[in-house]
């Protein structure tokens, strides 16, 4: 119950307190880089100007893969400012900035968060998704997934300074977000917060693919049951291997990496 209550106080607002300052009576990113870096940092003059002016007009088409009513709330606000952001190890070596919108005035913030979409994993044995783009393929599925998705979940397309085009998904910024630190479960806490996940990932598999077909393959038996419990051990021992073989590799010198973030 603290971690859920944890991640219902977790809003975007919250993240903008962490993530701004005031500075002669404006709102301004922080700057920690490699972490935070603002765009005055990254682009400067007319670039800047032109960047920004291009994020605009890319907000407009973001509106338009939002419904109606989201995109009459989105009309209330503007550009303010943005910056780039480290993402996490699942999306490491993706394109990450954070967006901050005012409605009313600086006390209506609107805190968006722009993540690069790139190909499937699954393209190279399945072939190319029927999607438009990438961000709108992550965006269907989040919400084909999903019990309830960010309200302010979109897509935009944009071409970058190398004149390569991106795809991005856009939603709130670590809204309502949260995590378990199973190695404190005791046994009872680990086995619901197991059958929890594996209650989410059948719904998910239920609501994007053949129910039923997947239920006659499962059938009646345990058997499906003893072939996950099987893998999962098995890529429980991997994954400690694995970071044995890399912690080696650092001791060794063959490999640097840093222990503390910077920043």
């Amino acid at each position: 119950e603290r971690d859920l209550e944890k991640a219902r106080v977790n809003t975007s607002v919250k993240a903008l307190g962490k993530l701004t300052r005031i500075v002669d009576g404006n709102v301004a990113f922080l700057s920690k880089p490699p972490l935070l870096v603002p765009v005055d940092e990254l682009l400067s003059g007319d670039d800047r100007e032109d960047a920004e002016n291009n994020l605009k007009a890319l907000l407009s088409g973001y509106r338009k893969s939002v419904s109606p009513d989201r995109q009459t709330l989105l009309e209330r606000y503007h550009y303010v400012s943005m910056a780039r952001k480290v993402v996490g190890v699942g999306s490491v070596g993706e394109r990450d900035w954070v967006i901050l919108l005012h409605g009313r005035d600086g006390r209506d913030p609107l805190l968006l968060q722009a993540k690069e979409a790139n190909d499937s994993v699954l393209e190279q044995h399945l072939g190319s998704s029927t999607s438009r783009n990438h961000a709108e393929r992550v965006v269907e599925g989040q919400k084909l997934m999903q019990a309830v998705s960010d309200i302010f979940l979109g897509w935009l397309s944009a071409r970058g300074p190398d004149g390569g085009e991106r795809d991005y998904y856009v939603r709130q910024a670590a809204d309502g977000k949260g995590a378990i630190d199973i190695s404190l479960l005791l046994p009872a806490g680990l086995s619901a917060y197991g059958r929890l996940c594996g209650w989410t990932l059948a719904r998910a598999h239920a609501r994007t693919g053949d129910r039923i077909a997947i239920a006659g393959y499962l059938g009646g038996s345990d058997a499906f049951d003893r072939a996950i419990a099987s893998f999962a051990e098995r890529y429980a021992d991997q994954n400690e291997a694995d970071f044995k073989a890399l912690h080696d590799a650092v001791a060794g010198g063959r490999v640097q990496a840093a222990t503390k973030a910077t920043g």
